[in-house]
Parts: C-alpha cells; structure tokens; sequence
C-alpha cells in the first residue's frame, strides 16, 4: 500500500525525475507554455507554483534583506539552472503575479497521444505577456518603412 506517499515515481529513479523535472520547469518559464503528458503536468504545476511563489516573496523583501533575497534565488537555482530564466522569473513572471494568491498555472488537457495513447495536456502561466502582440507588429512596421525608404 500507499500510505503517505505523495511523490509521484512515473516509473523513473529519483535523479532522473529531478532532472526532468529541473528542464521541464526550465521550459515552462522560458517558453510560457508546454505541452507535456497529464500526470507529468501535475506534478510540473506543483513545482512551478512553489518557484513562482518564491520569487514573489523576493519581492516584498524590503532592501535591506538582502540575505533573503538571495538565499531565495539559490533556492530557485538549484532547480532551475539557467541563470536567464531564473532572472525572467524574479523579474518578469514574479511582477505579473504580485496580486495573485496562488493558482499561477493552468493545465488544459489535451486528448490521448496517438502513439501509446498516453493523456496529453498543456501547462501554461495564467497571467499572459502583453508585450508579445505588440512586438511581433512592431518588426512588420520597420520593414514597411525600410522598403518605402527604399523606393524613394
């Protein structure tokens, strides 16, 4: 029996799903959304959400804790190794989910995989970036300017 044990093992060793779960979530912050199988995101949203938490506790910290602060990104990076998305997190995501209490992800699921017909879902951050929309129209301004540059 069970009792008690909450981890769940998806058939792999201990050092092979912390390092799986190390990129997943790696993936997640960086690209904002990835599609993963349903019990993988389960377990994913567990571990994003106590990340996300962290960098938002870094936030109210005032200046002068800056042990704190610190000690709260060590602890991110020993999950999360790239120093990039570790610093996105502390200032990108942790800003967009300041008033937020809880509930950082999503998880839609998906329908079953047509190879081993295994649960698909996608885990993604609720609050969205809205700078994506303006700047994929921003490089179609500049080339519209650059080519009527051009003909005059």
């Amino acid at each position: 029996m069970r009792h008690k044990n909450s981890v769940r093992r998806l058939g792999r060793s201990h050092s092979h799903r912390k390092a799986m779960f190390s990129n997943m979530v790696t993936s997640l912050f960086e690209e904002e959304r990835i599609i993963t199988t349903k019990q993988k995101g389960r377990e994913l949203k567990k571990i994003s959400e106590k990340l996300i938490t962290r960098a938002k506790n870094n936030l109210a910290l005032p200046e002068t804790e800056t042990g704190k602060k610190l000690h709260n990104k060590r602890m991110v990076l020993r999950v999360v190794k790239n120093r990039d998305v570790v610093k996105k997190l502390f200032e990108d995501i942790a800003i967009r989910f300041q008033e937020r209490k809880g509930g950082y992800t999503r998880l839609y699921l998906l329908g079953r995989r047509p190879g081993d017909a295994a649960e698909m879902a996608m885990i993604e951050l609720v609050e969205k970036k809205a700078e994506k929309a303006k700047e994929t129209a921003k490089p179609k301004e500049k080339a519209k300017k650059k080519k009527e540059a051009k003909e005059k």
